[in-house]
């Protein structure tokens, strides 16, 4: 198990940096430039390109640019604040994104698994129905319209939450963005939880455990629910990543300062630097979080271990 998590996290380093190479070219394919003031003649671009070492060959930029990043320097921005570091934009940006988007996933991966248990044990009943029509309203729906929604209800018409994020109320300012975007993951995690637990619950294995006595929570929560985890936990892990970098028109609605505005804006004023940063960071996120899985994997069934270990 040790030597597969060892290539693993190799694997995924040089994943990384052959992410930020194509990052670095696409940037160079973009079109315009990140100095598009009109004020700015072409000598004065020049010396700009200069300055921040964009006249330079792309591999030498890139080398440059990881070099620089191990040391923690991501540069600073072109356009959307100039010459602040990237760090500082983003340390005062991610974490907001982060708790939003862990806070969501936390609820919708919670009530997911809890709506979809009781629909497979309540399965062909009213409650299973109900609980489908909840899944499909909570997948089909945008989040956004579940935003707008909350926002009118709970904020302006009941002012029981802030309609916009406040730092000076922080908690209270996050329970309406988090609601609207933990719909989406309680809906995807409720149906899969409720297939999976139908085939589960369907097994011979199961059969087995019910003829050796046992029954009632142990058998839902250590052998069906348990076995029925592995398929969810993939549903689950982009989606994590997902919420946790942001969403644009959620943030838009409760103008939440994250990562999610942030990427938009770099992207329409060419500012390659932050471009590339946050989407690194977002890949290096997924890489992570999908490797988290795999261990995961390993501890929730047995079987796939053993198959590390004959690997090895």
């Amino acid at each position: 198990m040790q030597k597969y998590i060892f290539k693993r996290i190799l694997t995924s380093v040089f994943t990384l940096l052959a992410i930020l190479l194509v990052l670095f070219i696409l940037m160079q394919l973009m079109p315009g430039s990140p100095f598009n003031d009109e004020k700015l003649n072409e000598d004065q671009k020049m010396a700009l390109y200069v300055k921040y070492g964009l006249d330079q060959p792309i591999v030498v930029q890139f080398f440059k640019y990881v070099g620089n990043m191990l040391k923690g320097d991501w540069g600073v921005s072109y356009n959307i604040s100039k010459n602040t570091p990237i760090s500082q934009l983003i340390e005062t940006r991610l974490p907001i994104s982060i708790r939003i988007g862990g806070c969501a996933v936390s609820l919708g991966a919670v009530m997911g698994l809890l709506l979809g248990l009781i629909a497979a044990l309540k399965h062909d009943t009213i409650i299973d129905s109900l609980a489908t029509v909840i899944s499909v309203i909570g997948v089909s729906v945008p989040s956004y319209v579940f935003a707008l929604a909350l926002s009118y209800n709970f904020g302006f018409k009941l002012g029981w939450f802030p309609m916009l994020f406040s730092h000076q109320d922080i908690f209270g300012s996050s329970v309406l963005p988090s609601i609207s975007l933990s719909m989406f993951t309680m809906a995807s995690i409720a149906r899969f939880t409720r297939s999976e637990m139908l085939e589960v619950l369907g097994s011979d294995y199961m059969l087995l455990a019910e003829s050796k006595g046992i029954s009632g929570f142990l058998l839902i929560f250590r052998h069906a629910l348990r076995n029925a985890l592995i398929p969810i936990i993939t549903v689950l892990a982009p989606l994590i990543v997902d919420l946790m970098t942001g969403s644009l028109v959620v943030e838009k609605i409760f103008s939440i300062p994250g990562v999610g505005s942030l990427l938009v804006n770099a992207i329409q004023s060419n500012d390659y630097n932050v471009v590339i940063s946050l989407s690194f960071i977002y890949s290096a996120m997924y890489i992570g979080i999908m490797l988290v899985v795999d261990i995961l994997y390993g501890i929730i069934d047995p079987r796939i271990r053993l198959a590390k270990k004959g690997e090895g």
